[in-house]
């Protein structure tokens, strides 16, 4: 069991004896840096940065497994800051404020607190596979922002989880978590290298005795997505946003989903399409909230 140091910062009391600081371009402050742009880097070092305070409050609320928290030396902070340091326990860390502007993405100021986070298992085990299995994929998406909206949209809407199949944007880039807006730690999210793996999971659950159904949405789709019965376990597949489904995909749906247009447009962003599936299975399985 690894037990995390909790070091009172010197931004709340100054002078305590034995405070980390990073106030330098160092090998600390690089490997941080490196978690915003290079995939590989936060693949290997198991962990991401994240940015922001609803992201990071759902992290917390969400018991997800915390190694650091860096904040801007000598800056005041909030009551918000303040609590997450005092309840989190995690590796804490002053670092100058230029070095934290650079970090937050130098879009919304100085943040307060910035977040690093370990990688989950990407194992489809994650996703509770039941009589209301509602799962979203993504096959190959190539915009983090997509994926982060998707990720938002699953949260809102009741969803199971969400997969990510195929050559395809990181789950775990900053702008796909910003995106979400901390709902990558509300639900599992969970990575796979192709179709294959899901069809697998699938054929598992099916041998369970549920009857998981797989639709894909697609503009020459079978029938209306309104006609489609949502009440039983899915799993809906949204193409890239440009190909849209790969064929190995449209070959294994059971079904293939429209979703009614009538401008110019002859297709939907990916995200928008997923979101619009959500919403419809949510108004069948009478999810959403009200008010």
């Amino acid at each position: 069991m690894t037990v995390w140091s909790h070091v009172k910062p010197a931004g709340r009391l100054a002078g305590v004896p034995g405070a980390q600081r990073v106030s330098t371009r160092n090998s600390r402050f690089q490997q941080w840096e490196a978690l915003l742009g290079n995939r590989a880097k936060r693949q290997r070092s198991g962990e991401f940065l994240v940015q922001g305070v609803r992201p990071i409050s759902l992290a917390v609320q969400h018991r997800w497994p915390i190694r650091a928290l860096l904040y801007p030396d000598g800056v005041q902070l909030s009551g918000w800051a303040r609590q997450t340091l005092d309840q989190v326990q995690a590796s804490q860390v002053a670092v100058s404020p230029d070095l934290m502007y650079e970090l937050g993405g130098k879009t919304e100021g100085l943040p307060e607190l910035l977040a690093v986070a370990a990688l989950p298992p990407d194992d489809l085990a994650r996703i509770p596979a039941d009589q209301r299995l509602l799962a979203v994929v993504l096959d190959r998406p190539a915009s983090p922002g997509n994926i982060g909206t998707t990720i938002r949209s699953a949260d809102a809407f009741g969803a199971s989880g969400v997969i990510i199949t195929g050559h395809a944007a990181d789950v775990y880039d900053p702008r796909a978590v910003r995106a979400s807006t901390g709902s990558l730690f509300s639900l599992p999210v969970v990575r796979v290298p192709s179709h294959g793996p899901v069809l697998d999971w699938i054929a598992a659950i099916r041998a369970g005795g549920i009857d998981a159904r797989l639709a894909g949405t697609d503009e020459r789709g079978q029938r209306q997505l309104a006609q489609y019965d949502f009440s039983q376990p899915t799993v809906a597949v949204v193409g890239n946003e440009t190909a849209g489904l790969s064929t190995a995909w449209r070959d294994a749906c059971d079904d293939t989903l429209r979703i009614p247009m009538s401008g110019s447009a002859s297709s939907l962003n990916a995200a928008a399409a997923a979101s619009i599936v959500l919403y419809q299975a949510a108004l069948q399985r009478g999810t959403g909230r009200s008010g």
